[in-house]
């Protein structure tokens, strides 16, 4: 066994690896509609309306209201690795991909459409049917409009981060900060929760389990990814902490009933900046490209 595979086998956390076994075809069908506004039942929104792929995946409020619409109950999750994760959307509710386009093409709260009027629709329409057949050999319908849309969320994955690097054998990937912070994160506990290729995704959990932590309480949610949180603040379920640091103090005394120092704070606020990984040849970020 090498050096680099002892290390990445030995560790909690997995390196990510880019993404392989993907259609072309399908992935690139499924951007186009990812950020076609005439998915949404009245033409206002798109995917990318709340999960900004040009910047964190994600949106960059508490909650992202939209006029019109209910008021959402969650922060928004990031859909840069949700491949990864074993359930989807904050309470975990969805199993797979082709679940989570459905319900959110149904939800009256985002993009309040029918499937079988939207079906009608891309038929209608030349260039639909044509990269419908390119891609599926068939025009659209249910089945391969959830298909491509989750085909486009199997490619967002974000490797190439520095942890990646190190995991991977580069020694000098990780700062003496982040490598503290690293071992901080597995002699505190913040590792139960969060590990594996998701840094977390893998489970589910209560939420303060000694106290509360974000403003409101739910019972039980999906661990999030931690992959790329430097870019998705503000944290929490409900949006309700601002800062990264505020997060992990938060969590450690709700989660872990520690108190952790300012220095280990930082320390552990430095080793997650170090995994923003790169989608499309740039590092996720928290601001629009």
């Amino acid at each position: 066994m090498t050096a680099q595979s002892e290390r990445a086998s030995n560790e909690p956390i997995h390196p990510l690896p880019a993404p392989t076994g993907l259609d072309p075809a399908r992935v690139a069908l499924g951007a186009r509609l990812f950020r076609a506004s005439r998915l949404s039942g009245d033409g206002r929104l798109s995917w990318q309306s709340c999960h900004d792929i040009g910047s964190n995946g994600a949106g960059h409020r508490a909650l992202n209201e939209v006029d019109g619409r209910p008021p959402p109950v969650f922060n928004t999750p990031a859909v840069f690795n949700a491949t990864l994760s074993f359930r989807l959307n904050r309470g975990g509710e969805l199993r797979t991909l082709h679940e989570q386009a459905l319900a959110s093409l149904q939800n009256p709260g985002e993009m309040r459409a029918d499937v079988a009027t939207l079906v009608r629709r891309l038929r209608g329409d030349a260039g639909s049917v044509r990269d419908f057949e390119r891609a599926y050999r068939r025009p659209p319908d249910r089945v391969t409009l959830l298909d491509a849309i989750a085909s486009d969320e199997r490619a967002l994955t974000t490797p190439g981060s520095r942890l990646d690097r190190w995991l991977q054998g580069d020694d000098d990937a990780l700062t003496t900060q982040e490598l503290r912070g690293y071992r901080s994160c597995k002699s505190v506990g913040c590792i139960a929760c969060h590990q594996g290729r998701g840094v977390g995704g893998n489970l589910f959990q209560r939420s303060g389990v000694f106290s509360p932590a974000a403003r409101h309480s739910v019972a039980r949610l999906r661990v999030p990814s931690l992959r790329n949180v430097d870019a998705t603040a503000p944290y929490f379920h409900d949006g309700s902490a601002p800062t990264m640091e505020w997060a992990i103090d938060a969590m450690a005394q709700a989660q872990l009933a520690v108190v952790l120092r300012r220095e280990e704070i930082a320390d552990i606020a430095a080793f997650l900046r170090a995994l923003t990984g790169n989608h499309d040849g740039h590092p996720v970020t928290d601001r629009p490209r």
